[in-house]
């Protein structure tokens, strides 16, 4: 055994409890840091060659390892875009320059533009579903975009249908002669491709017992909102119906129940009258219909599969976004980068992206935040030991010392 032996042995010894006390250091630094995996030094001994009368000693390896698939706890706040992963997977965010990061540090805010970015600068990413849905299976990074809660644009969504839900024809109506003389009438705004009011007329004429033919005008076109019109009607049809012991004033079998027709300068456009009844009451029409004017956003909302809502000034609800989730192989083997982020290494696999909620990944719970897994008085614990095994080494290099200057002594 060589006294120089003894003392490297304990100098490594020594580093080795030097690094587990940094990692230490890391871990209580960031104890309160949001999406903080904490990291470990583990110990493994180097055995050198020894003969059956003398003992060689060796030293110690460290591998610092990173618990990065130990989920945190999740507490509640009040930002919709404060973000937190129940189970499995990792937001994905890059750069500024655009490189990708998995993370699970979600507190998200929006910048100068409403893109939405963490504490470190890093930006989220989804799909942008405003024109179709995102990928089920297979998602591609290159699909990916910066999640924004803004748009800087006003919106207008034209009209393309409406439900009558409560329509009711006078069956005691006197029978009329036709345009314009008419039976009942009432009108509906519209909005056309960007936004302005159509206002249609919609005039109901009773030629027969239990027929009536409903005609629909453009009321830009009007005199004085009434005939006459400067152009026919948008849409006509005879509607019948049905007053027998089965039928009980509502449409018959063979009666049409809609009108369609293109709003001017807008899409499309149906009226929906399957409802319609004829029964012995007052006349009243009732109608949903959609479309909105030019509206801006005022705030967003996200739902637990990541499906990110702009919410307008008049209530519309609008999916744009849907912010997926990514994992890989071995997670654990993911390198750390600065500002709570991962990138994917040769060990740890290549990159997988799916939909929260899918293939054994978790799911997003909006205004949460995933807290740091390290655990302040573990952490104090191991900084204990690590202090301990490092005066322990150093004893046995100060003992070898002392023993190598009684050999030298014994000279004299």
């Amino acid at each position: 055994m060589s006294l120089y032996g003894v003392m490297r042995t304990s100098v490594s010894g020594m580093g080795a409890q030097s690094n587990k006390l940094s990692t230490v250091a890391d871990n209580i630094a960031n104890v309160n840091t949001n999406g903080y995996k904490r990291a470990s030094t583990e110990f493994s001994s180097l055995i050198l060659p020894s003969g059956s009368g003398s003992y060689n000693s060796g030293s110690v390896e460290t591998t610092v390892r990173y618990a990065i698939t130990d989920g945190g706890a999740i507490s509640a706040t009040t930002s919709v875009t404060d973000l937190a992963i129940s189970g499995n997977g990792y937001f994905i965010v890059t750069d500024a320059k655009g490189t990708p990061y998995l993370t699970r540090a979600g507190s998200f805010v929006p910048d100068g533009q409403g893109n939405l970015y963490n504490t470190a600068g890093y930006y989220l990413m989804g799909y942008d579903i405003r024109d179709g849905a995102a990928p089920t299976t297979g998602g591609s990074l290159s699909n990916l975009v910066v999640v924004n809660t803004t748009e800087s644009q006003l919106v207008a969504t034209p009209s393309t249908k409406s439900v009558a839900s409560d329509a009711n024809l006078d069956v005691n109506a006197a029978i009329s002669a036709g345009p314009p003389n008419y039976t009942s009438k009432t009108s509906m705004v519209t909005y056309d491709n960007v936004g302005n009011k159509v206002t249609l007329d919609v005039y109901m004429f009773k030629t027969a017992a239990n027929t009536w033919d409903v005609q629909v005008y453009d009321n830009a076109v009007s005199t004085n909102n009434t005939f006459p019109y400067a152009s026919g009607p948008l849409d006509s049809d005879t509607f019948t119906f049905d007053v027998s012991a089965t039928g009980k004033g509502r449409l018959a079998a063979a009666s049409p129940t809609s009108l369609s027709l293109t709003i001017p300068g807008g899409s499309p456009f149906t009226i929906d009258l399957s409802a319609m009844t004829q029964v012995a009451s007052d006349f009243s029409f009732k109608a949903n219909t959609d479309g909105n004017a030019p509206s801006a956003v005022d705030s967003v909302e996200m739902d637990s599969n990541g499906v990110l809502y702009m919410v307008y000034e008049n209530g519309t609800r609008v999916a744009a976004y849907q912010v997926p989730l990514a994992t890989c192989a071995s997670p654990d083997k993911m390198k750390p980068e600065v500002g709570n982020v991962y990138s994917i290494s040769m060990d740890s696999g290549n990159i997988q992206i799916g939909l929260a909620g899918t293939s054994g990944l978790g799911t997003i719970k909006p205004k949460s935040i995933e807290a740091s897994n390290a655990d302040l008085g573990t952490e104090l614990t191991n900084m204990i030991e690590a202090q301990r095994g490092f005066t322990a080494n150093s004893k046995v290099f100060q003992t070898g010392s002392d023993l190598l200057d009684v050999l030298v002594n014994l000279k004299r």
